[in-house]
C-alpha cells in the first residue's frame, strides 16, 4: 500500500517517496455548557480538530478527530505517531532517489506547524532561500496541498462543515467521522480525476479554513 501511495504522489505531484500529506482542520461547534474554555481556540470559536493524512487520490488514509489541541499536537498524541515511533507501520525500506546513490526514507509531508522529526518533511523556513530551496518548497507545497484539497472537497459535499455545528463535542465527532467515511466511499466509487478537476476548479480549496 505504501509503495502504491508513494508512486501516485510521484506520478501526480512530482514528489517522490511521499506516503501521505498531513494537516489539520478546525471543526467549529457549539460547546456544551460545562466545557468552559476546553474547546476554545485561537480563532475565538469552539472547535475540535480533525487531523488527517491523505493520499494522492484525495482519500483519507488516517484520521484522528475529537481533540481540542492544535493539529500538530494532535498528531504528536495520535496512534499514528505511536505507530511511527514503534516502527510497526511496515513502511518500505529506504531506497535511493532517481539517479542518486544515498538511501532516502519514505516520508509524510507537512507544513511549518508540525515539529520536525525523522519521517516528517517540512519546507525550508525563512525568506532568503536559495533557488534550490525555493524549488523544493514549491514542490513540497504541491504535494502537501492534497490534504487541504481533501478538506475542501469534503466540506463542499457536506456543507454542515461550512458553519458551526450546533451539537456537543461527542456528536460533532461522530458527524465528522461519518463525513470522512462517506467522503472516501464517494472517492472510491467515482472518477477521482473528474472530481479533482471539477470541484477544485470551483474554488473549493479557497473556501475552507485550514489550520
Amino acid at each position: 500500500m505504501w509503495i502504491d501511495i508513494a508512486q501516485k504522489f510521484s506520478d501526480k505531484w512530482d514528489f517522490t517517496h511521499c506516503i501521505g500529506a498531513v494537516d489539520g482542520k478546525q471543526i467549529v461547534m457549539k460547546a456544551s455548557p460545562r466545557s468552559g474554555s476546553t474547546f476554545y481556540n485561537y480563532k475565538v470559536t469552539n472547535s475540535i480538530v480533525l487531523m488527517a493524512i491523505a493520499d494522492a487520490d484525495y482519500r483519507f488514509i488516517y484520521i484522528d478527530v475529537g481533540c481540542n489541541d492544535r493539529a500538530s499536537d494532535v498528531f504528536g498524541k495520535s496512534t499514528f505517531q505511536k505507530a511511527l515511533d514503534n516502527n510497526i507501520l511496515r513502511l518500505p525500506l529506504p531506497q535511493p532517489l532517481l539517479n542518486r546513490d544515498r538511501d532516502c526514507p519514505y516520508l509524510l509531508v507537512a507544513d511549518d506547524a508540525f515539529r520536525m522529526q525523522k519521517l516528517i518533511l517540512k519546507p525550508y523556513p525563512g525568506k532568503n532561500l536559495t533557488a534550490g530551496h525555493r524549488i523544493f518548497n514549491y514542490r513540497l507545497s504541491r504535494a502537501r496541498r492534497v490534504v487541504e484539497n481533501v478538506f475542501g472537497i469534503m466540506a463542499k459535499r457536506f456543507q454542515i462543515l461550512y458553519r458551526p455545528i450546533q451539537l456537543n463535542e461527542q456528536k460533532t465527532t461522530q458527524i465528522t467521522l461519518a463525513c470522512c467515511t462517506l467522503h472516501n466511499f464517494l472517492i472510491n466509487n467515482t472518477d477521482a480525476k473528474r472530481i479533482s478537476q471539477s470541484e477544485l476548479a470551483s474554488g473549493v480549496v479557497k473556501s475552507v479554513c485550514i489550520t
